[in-house]
């Protein structure tokens, strides 16, 4: 009975679900760190007892339990070649809570920042902050003992744990809290593996030469961010080994542990009172990372519940990234360095007053040369910047990354700037320009060196540096992992970094928990090599990949894919904002995210034999539910543009494979469209009729649900030869070039009439020349030869009309912004492509330029009130802004508009259209857009700006969603 067979039977056993096909596996070989194990399988196990048959299956078989949640880990601990356990699906639940007490129990797979939402209420919270916080679990930030940018003020995870419930290696169930001297003793007797962990734990730890050698050679006390081994070092605190009143926990031992011990299903945290209301943030703004790190020391004077630092490295990285372009608006100047103190106070004079203190602190200092306060909305945008830091790094064009290896070393506070500046030293020897950010005020810098891994020089280097960081981190009896952990990255180090005598004591609890190894195998004790199996092959042969759309920004489409370095912001819910990833967000499984792609892409390009390597199954199925929303090119911190990599796929896939009818109708739909056109009522009656409409979409595999839209009487380009026909006013404000694209020209005309008419009444000159579709359904369905020949007579029409005098503006977002993204990608002429982009606008962003500019005032319109919500299509939070939609609704006087922080509507197209994608679709509706719809009275108009997205708020919630250029057309007077 071969292994397939043994896994199947597994399979068989499990309440929840066993996965072992190349794709699960190669989507769950990496996590956020430079490692690469391709797992036997991957599990997500609903119930314990599938935990205890995973356990016995890994026993007999002589494998191991790699845990996962988010698969955020920076060192490698979610790698492995055994089977990973992701809880992160069905392991969700908050089990109890307790607000006297100030306790909660959760299950491992609980998101941190959705555990504080469910608190907020109660006036509490869960004190440590990643920068992951809105998808990292509270399983992995036990298993890392995480603490992030509040540990000055509110301590560790490990800080917090007061309870776990395990499952043990011989799958025993193991409830571990505080215990006293006299119940620990009585367990240490007892004739179960608990029993047999008490007991080796008292034997290894009483002796008081193990305990004074433990304290000579662990980082310094000082350092509450460390993680170097087992917390062996917080054991010997209690009472069963001190004179202390401190009770014995071996959750102090289990938070860092990194799996490596026993499986987690339960844990009870302590929380905190919520922060004061009031906050400032001063950014500090420096010349040199010397006189950034020299201002630490008397900063944390004060009572900060922040001190974080960002170098130019990263802060340059935010440049090409739209989000962070918004969040980075408070620099001033070009800082080397950004050290962002935030304070806290019940009242605006008490924040004021202690900021003004830390102010003049550092003005008395004269390090910096700039040090802004930031209130309300601006410490929000700078911890956005600050948290998409480790992700912001996979923008380094090319090969060369930041790589994490030396990035979690902490030493005591006022070590730091001599520790900085021999690392410096260090890396100047190396010819090293080193990436420093994160926790400044704990004395921890993430430092980073550039790479390139896959070549052997700096593979080589890349162990050089480490170990000498090492020999530097222990010469200041600092921490190598002050929250990151060890994973393989650094195992190897703990020896040099706690001796040789620690080590074999932590080996010995390794073995008195799990003797065959079943949990985590190669992390802490006895670990991988740190400088193999990482995630790409050393000196190997660049594969050559060729392609219609233009990569070259990315150095070529493979990578494009390999920008994402595994931090998962892809994987963040509804509650957290944003957009991406609404096909994840929809069914919370790994294959559905941004990530997912990138690295399926990555893996199949890298290793395929076949003569095309995009011709593969299984990257057809982690595309599948991919909506090309775009979110993912601007709230992605590496920009990983995935839209663009499903259109190449889609095409170099198609070419082999070949398309289907229902595909290749709605790529051509413009020109079924413009038959349609000629006969509109006897269309329409077949698209309205419900038997023919049937028949119909069960033809062309359209979901029954769904309505099929209707051809509008009189094309627009039928309405302008009437409407330009019409005597207009020589003195108008502005000529402009209004883009009749396929669905307004077809579909949505009367929402093209009111652009001319508003524009007309407006005063400026509107000219509609004839024009090629944009090509969009093309590039939603691969047909990407066809969007080029779009792309290029377009260009060309256009190249010698459109400036900044005569721009070129669009009603519908996923056709107009065409011109801004893809055909950039797409053209011959580049040059024309640029200049074309560059002075080409949605008409919302149109609108409000004239408003700034004045040419457009408030009293055109009417004073009615109205109140409006707006729903804001994807292209265009990802490409464009939702404000210019805003600011043009609220011309008006007496128009309350409100944005619907509404995501991804779901319909995408065809994609909601399409049968087997209508559950999806509407799933993604009903995330946060159809819940706010249906929410608002009857008198609330709907605004939306996408056809698409008017469609699906008409199909899922029977609302009837208007253009904001109708409804502007309405209100004139």
């Amino acid at each position: 009975m071969g292994l397939a067979s043994h896994l199947q039977a597994l399979k068989k056993s499990l309440t929840g679900e066993l996965f072992y096909d190349d794709l699960t596996k190669a989507l769950y070989a990496t996590d956020a760190s430079v490692y690469r194990m391709l797992p036997m399988a991957v599990a997500y196990p609903m119930t314990n007892e599938d935990i205890k048959l995973l356990i016995h299956f890994a026993k007999v078989h002589k494998a191991t339990l790699i845990p996962r949640t988010a698969g955020t880990s920076l060192a490698g601990q979610c790698v492995g070649n055994g089977i990973v356990v992701d809880v992160s699906k069905h392991f969700t639940k908050i089990l109890s809570f307790d607000k006297e007490t100030q306790t909660i129990t959760v299950q491992p797979g609980v998101v941190r920042d959705a555990l504080n939402l469910f608190l907020k209420p109660h006036g509490l919270f869960f004190g440590p902050n990643t920068s992951t916080s809105n998808r990292c679990m509270i399983g992995g930030m036990v298993g890392n003992n995480s603490s992030g940018s509040t540990s000055i003020k509110y301590g560790v995870t490990r800080d917090k744990v007061l309870q776990m419930h395990t499952i043990l290696s011989d799958g025993s169930e193991a409830i571990f809290g505080e215990v006293s001297t006299g119940q620990f003793l009585n367990k240490t007797k007892e004739v179960t593996l608990e029993g047999q962990i008490y007991n080796t734990i008292y034997k290894e730890l009483k002796p008081r030469v193990v305990q004074n050698q433990i304290i000579e050679n662990f980082p310094k006390p000082e350092i509450h961010r460390r993680n170097t081994g087992y917390a062996i070092d917080e054991l010997i605190k209690s009472e069963v080994f001190s004179s202390s009143k401190e009770s014995f926990n071996m959750c102090k031992l289990l938070s860092g542990s990194e799996g490596t011990l026993a499986f987690t299903t339960q844990i009870t945290l302590k929380l905190d009172k919520l922060p004061p209301s009031e906050t400032i943030m001063v950014a500090a703004h420096f010349n040199s990372i010397e006189n950034c790190l020299y201002a630490v020391a008397p900063l944390m004077k004060h009572s900060l519940y922040a001190c974080e630092m960002m170098d130019k490295t990263i802060l340059d990285c935010t440049k090409n990234n739209k989000t962070q372009q918004e969040n980075r608006q408070f620099l001033q100047g070009d800082p080397m360095a950004v050290l962002m103190c935030e304070v806290r106070a019940n009242t605006l004079q008490e924040v004021n007053e202690q900021a003004e203190s830390l102010i003049k602190d550092l003005e008395k200092t004269g390090l910096s040369y700039a040090n802004p306060k930031l209130v309300g909305d601006e410490v929000n945008k700078a911890n956005g910047l600050r948290s998409a830091g480790l992700g912001l790094l996979g923008n380094i064009v090319g090969d060369k990354k930041a790589v994490a290896c030396i990035e979690d070393t902490a030493v005591v506070l006022n070590d730091l700037a001599n520790y900085i500046s021999e690392f410096t030293a260090l890396m100047k020897s190396y010819r090293q320009k080193a990436v420093y950010y994160a926790h400044a005020g704990a004395g921890e810098l993430h430092l980073r060196p550039i790479l390139d891994l896959k070549q052997k020089e700096d593979v080589s280097l890349f162990r050089k540096i480490t170990t000498d960081v090492a020999h530097l981190v222990k010469k200041y009896n600092g921490s190598m992992s002050g929250e990151h952990g060890d994973g393989i990255v650094r195992a190897e180090f703990i020896p040099m970094m706690i001796g040789k005598e620690n080590y074999e004591i932590l080996k010995r609890i390794k073995q008195a928990f799990d003797i065959d190894n079943v949990f985590n195998a190669g992390k802490i004790v006895d670990a991988f090599p740190m400088d193999q199996s990482l995630r790409y092959e050393i000196d190997r042969v660049e594969p050559k990949i060729e392609t219609l759309l233009d990569f070259s920004k990315s150095q070529g489409i493979l990578r494009e894919a390999e920008k994402c370095n595994g931090s998962g912001d892809c994987r963040k819910l509804p509650d957290f904002g944003g957009v991406m990833c609404p096909s994840y967000r929809a069914t919370r499984n790994e294959k559905d995210t941004t990530r997912a792609r990138a690295n399926a892409l990555r893996e199949f390009l890298t290793n395929s034999n076949k003569d095309n390597r995009f011709d593969h199954k299984e990257l057809k199925e982690v595309f599948d539910l991919c909506l090309s929303c775009k979110a993912c090119a601007s709230e992605c911190p590496s920009s990983v543009d995935v839209a663009s990599l499903k259109a190449e796929f889609l095409y170099q896939y198609q070419k082999v494979n070949g398309v289907s009818w229902r595909t290749m109708l709605f790529a051509y739909n413009n020109q079924l469209n413009k038959l349609a056109s000629r006969l509109p009522r006897i269309s329409n009656a077949v698209f309205l009729n419900r038997f023919t409409a049937s028949i119909l979409k069960r033809f062309l595999g359209i979901a029954k649900e769904r309505s099929l839209p209707v051809i509008y009487h009189k094309s627009l380009d039928k309405y302008y030869l009437n409407f330009k026909a019409v005597e207009r006013s020589e003195s108008y404000i502005k000529k402009v070039y209004l883009f009749n694209d396929e669905f307004t020209n077809f579909l949505d005309t009367s929402i093209g009439i009111d652009a001319l008419e508003l524009l007309k009444s407006l005063n400026y000159f509107v000219e509609i020349i004839d024009h090629e579709e944009s090509g969009r359904t093309f590039l939603s369905n691969g047909f990407l030869e066809q969007a080029k020949v779009c792309a290029n007579k377009n260009i060309e029409l256009f190249k010698d009309r459109i400036s900044a005098e005569t721009p070129l503006i669009g009603i519908e977002p996923s056709a107009i912004f065409t011109f801004k993204d893809e055909y950039l990608k797409l053209a011959d002429d580049k040059i024309a492509a640029e200049h074309i982009a560059k002075h080409t606008f949605l008409i919302e962003e149109f609108l409000q330029k004239e408003i700034e500019l004045g040419n457009i005032t408030s009293d055109r319109f009417t004073l009615e009130e109205k109140t409006i919500k707006f729903h804001g299509h994807c292209h265009q939070k990802s490409l464009g802004n939702q404000f210019s939609s805003f600011t043009v609704l609220n011309l008006p006087k007496n128009y309350k508009v409100t944005i619907i922080p509404s995501g991804c509507c779901g319909m995408a197209g065809s994609f909601g259209y399409e049968k087997e994608h209508y559950e999806v679709s509407m799933q993604v509706g009903e995330q946060t857009l159809f819940p706010a719809l249906r929410k608002a009275p009857n008198d609330v108009i709907i605004a939306a700006n996408g056809t698409s997205c008017r469609h699906q708020i008409k199909d899922g919630t029977k609302r009837e969603a208007m253009h904001p250029i109708s409804i502007l057309r309405e209100a004139l007077v």
